[in-house]
């Protein structure tokens, strides 16, 4: 959070009793500071290895599935592989296709939308994906990154996995206002630079030929009302739960791109 370059901000809890609190670069960099011990790395930066066949006793070729982007797609913050959202979603295919999901987990934790690129450079050449999942935005956010530039990158990541194959889902940026860890007013700026992201997101890649599922409106306000039980131990990234509500809810996009793209 400390690089999110604002020369003021907006908006603190006495805004609403009409008295507005202008926070200066170093408040929000004391605050990014707070942030930053409040999270730490307690869960490294490897999320759980969910590759392989899901469901593999089905019958028929599998579904080819790939996660593209940050630590959520990675499934950072689930303590066993069978939790990652990859995993989550390849169990949810399987069950509604009546066929083995085969599952490559392309996302690398940290990640921007620039990244995009070198996680589809590193595919093998011959990889072909049925859907591909793309969750990226919050390291955008808290590393300054344009909107324009992300968007940009994420369009052409798109474009390529059509070009691939692949049918495209794009989960857009999460709500950053549901990390209680960081402090106000920080916090409120970037709730509402993440919500500028994603809706960007949504409007590059539906432009993109790619479905779109906006992590706020779905999941955002159980993350918001059940923190405890949705957040991992690090307060940052989803946990077991989360990551189930959020394939949960995911799925029927997945199918729905599956079905149009077949």
């Amino acid at each position: 959070m400390s690089r999110i370059r604002v020369a003021a901000i907006a908006a603190s809890g006495l805004a609403g009793a009409g008295v507005v609190v202008v926070a200066s670069r170093e408040v929000l960099r004391r605050q990014a500071a707070v942030a930053r011990r409040r999270i730490g790395k307690p869960l490294g930066e490897l999320a759980p290895d969910s590759d392989r066949v899901w469901r593999r006793s089905l019958e028929g070729a599998p579904v080819e599935l790939l996660l593209l982007g940050d630590s959520i797609a990675a499934g950072l913050g689930a303590e066993r592989r069978k939790d990652t959202l990859g995993a989550r979603l390849a169990k949810g295919l399987a069950r509604r296709t009546h066929r083995p999901v085969r599952l490559r987990t392309a996302a690398v934790v940290g990640s921007e939308s620039s990244a995009l690129a070198g996680q589809l450079d590193a595919l093998p050449p011959d990889y072909v994906a049925d859907l591909a999942v793309i969750v990226v935005g919050g390291n955008d956010v808290t590393h300054r990154v344009p909107v324009s530039v992300a968007t940009g990158h994420l369009t052409e990541a798109i474009g390529r996995l059509h070009e691939r194959g692949a049918a495209v889902v794009v989960a857009t940026c999460p709500d950053l206002r549901s990390l209680r860890a960081v402090p106000q007013p920080l916090r409120s700026l970037a709730s509402r630079l993440s919500r500028q992201l994603a809706n960007e997101q949504a409007e590059a890649a539906t432009a993109a030929g790619a479905e779109v599922f906006s992590l706020r409106r779905t999941v955002g306000p159980m993350f918001l009302s059940e923190p405890d039980e949705m957040f991992s131990l690090d307060r940052f990234h989803p946990s077991a739960l989360g990551y189930r509500r959020t394939a949960e809810a995911l799925l029927p996009v997945a199918l729905h791109a599956l079905t149009r793209h077949a």
